[in-house]
C-alpha cells in the first residue's frame, strides 16, 4: 500500500515522502497514530501543491537572504568604546555589542549567534566578521572599533 507521510518516521521518511508499506503496517500503525495517510490521487496532488509552496518560500528566503549579503558587504558598523591610550579595550566587544549596534542604527536585525567572531575584538581597529545569514549564504560585515 503507497502510504503519504504526515510526520518524520524513522527508517522510513520524511514528511511529504510516499513510501510503499505493508497493507498491516500502514492501516494499524501509520494511519491511526496520525504519521501518514493512503495514497490517493486527491492527495499526491495535495502533497505536490504543498512541496510547491514550500519550494517557493524557500526561494524567497534565499532571494531575501542574497539581498541582505550585498547590503551588509557595503556598511561599515562604528562601535565605539572606551580605550586605553596603546589602543588595548577596557573589555572586549561581542557580538552581542556588534549586533545591538547593527540594530539600532542600521535597522538591521541579526541574531547574535549568527556573528561569527573567531575571537573576541580587543583592540581598536577594522575587524570583517563572518554572517551566517541562511545556510547557502554567508555574508561580510565590517566592523570598526574607535576609542570613545
Amino acid at each position: 500500500m503507497k502510504v503519504i507521510l504526515e510526520q518524520d518516521v524513522k527508517k522510513l521518511g520524511a514528511k511529504g515522502d510516499v513510501v510503499n508499506v505493508s497493507d498491516g503496517y500502514a492501516r494499524n500503525y501509520l494511519i491511526p497514530k496520525g504519521l501518514g495517510v493512503q495514497a490517493s490521487s486527491g492527495n499526491l496532488k495535495e502533497v505536490k501543491r504543498l512541496k510547491e509552496k514550500e519550494e517557493k518560500r524557500e526561494q524567497q528566503a534565499l532571494d531575501k537572504a542574497e539581498q541582505l549579503k550585498k547590503k551588509l558587504g557595503e556598511l561599515t558598523v562604528t562601535i565605539p568604546t572606551k580605550a586605553g591610550e596603546n589602543g588595548k579595550l577596557f573589555g572586549s566587544v561581542t557580538s552581542k555589542d556588534i549586533a545591538a549596534t547593527l540594530q539600532s542604527k542600521h535597522g538591521i536585525k541579526i541574531d547574535k549567534r549568527k556573528l561569527d567572531l573567531t575571537e573576541s575584538i580587543k583592540a581598536l581597529g577594522d575587524y570583517n566578521v563572518r554572517v551566517k545569514i541562511h545556510p547557502e549564504v554567508h555574508g561580510q560585515l565590517t566592523v570598526k572599533v574607535v576609542a570613545q
